[in-house]
């Protein structure tokens, strides 16, 4: 194994870069999963891996790395050579060793030796999908691990010391009522991780749980959502997780660099079939297929669809869409020297309609979502997309 503590850190001041590798893998398909993935085969890992040494050839690297994230799929399924080999193909693409690493992995593929490929590789920060303690709560979700297959992952990954430690959790699953996602939401603070991230179901397209929703097998209900997302939002901060977005939670100096970066619109490089890649004032996903993939990267093409060009326009629709989910809200003073010539009028418009609105509140020139907002951060979200699509077909 190469040495990696000679890398030098990245610079504190560098703009930042990220890199996503998609790792397209899945035993099996969870009932609320969106995401592209491929059942794993040796042959079919084995191209995988070549591809994204391919691809990370193709690209033009403009500086050093500052984040890396491995998502899925599960990343965490790839057998521990596998993990070095993919390591090693990234971390020559690097020039530095990142201030963030992440891996997600499943509860079910934590062993100790994947754990230390991990770290023999530079990881710093593990996610894990818990989604819910609850033996019949994850059955409905489709998840294939069990309540003590969490215990014992959390506890190698603990003993494997990495720098950050976060547990995935949802709520408003089907059958859980409020004292359930207490219980839930208990459990897992009883594990003391560094991040929670606590997401609400959501039913998206082509999914199983989508099909049951058609059907009226399950249904929606906004005012229990409401009321989990604000019982969340007081347990966590009594126990001493700052929310720094709608979502996210983290101890101090535990929240995820990368995403952080990605909501704040800079740039990152997509790596892998389905990765999305914003960069070179350019955005668009890789195909969402392994084959079509491999055979693009092997002509030294990036088979990309939806591209589309980064106007400032849409970078500052984007940077307000996503940035007022954060707690730290979108300063619009930083962002109009960002983007000078992005349609400011309309900027301060959508400001003030969100302000009168009781949505959000100004803060000096920082716009951030007020408690009701973040109740309603995607229809918040909605309605920028569609005044900003309004300035652009005026």
């Amino acid at each position: 194994m190469s040495e990696i503590t000679s890398a030098p850190l990245i610079a504190p001041h560098a703009e930042p870069l990220g890199v996503y590798v998609h790792v397209p893998f899945c035993a099996s398909t969870c009932d609320f999963c969106a995401f592209y993935q491929t059942a794993p085969t040796a042959d079919g890992v084995d191209r995988f891996l070549q591809g994204i040494a391919d691809e990370a050839a193709v690209v033009a690297w403009p500086r050093a790395v500052t984040t890396v994230f491995w998502g899925g799929g599960t990343p965490g399924l790839l057998a521990p050579g596998d993990i070095r080999r993919l390591g090693e193909i990234v971390r020559a693409r690097l020039g530095g060793t990142p201030v963030e690493w992440t891996v997600e992995m499943a509860p079910a593929s934590v062993t100790d030796a994947r754990l230390e490929a991990l770290k023999d590789i530079g990881v710093t920060r593990i996610s894990m999908g818990a989604q819910s303690f609850q033996p019949a709560l994850l059955e409905g979700l489709g998840r294939q691990h069990t309540r003590e297959q969490i215990f014992r992952a959390y506890e190698r990954i603990r003993a494997a010391d990495f720098a950050s430690v976060n547990i995935d959790m949802m709520f408003a699953l089907p059958g859980q009522d409020e004292a359930a996602w207490l219980a839930d939401l208990n459990q897992a603070l009883a594990l003391a991780p560094d991040h929670l991230s606590t997401y609400c179901l959501t039913f998206e397209e082509d999914t199983k749980l989508w099909v049951k929703l058609s059907k009226g097998q399950v249904k929606l209900d906004t005012e229990h959502e409401a009321r989990l997302y604000e019982t969340t939002w007081a347990r966590l901060e009594a126990s001493g997780y700052a929310q720094y977005e709608v979502s996210n939670f983290a101890r101090p100096g535990h929240a995820c660099l990368h995403n952080v970066n990605t909501w704040r619109m800079h740039e990152w490089i997509g790596l892998g079939p389905s990765a999305a890649s914003q960069q070179a004032g350019v955005r668009g996903g890789n195909v969402a297929d392994l084959d079509q993939w491999l055979a693009g990267v092997a002509r030294g093409e990036r088979v990309t669809e939806d591209r589309v060009l980064l106007t400032p326009a849409l970078l500052v629709e984007d940077a307000l869409i996503f940035g007022v989910r954060m707690n730290a809200g979108v300063d619009l003073t930083a962002l109009r020297q960002r983007f000078p010539s992005a349609p400011w009028a309309r900027v301060r418009s959508e400001a003030d309609r969100l302000v009168d609105a009781e949505l959000a509140e100004l803060s000096g020139d920082c716009l951030r979502l007020t408690p009701r907002g973040r109740l309603l951060a995607d229809s918040v979200g909605t309605t920028l997309m569609d005044a900003f699509s309004e300035e652009v077909t005026a």
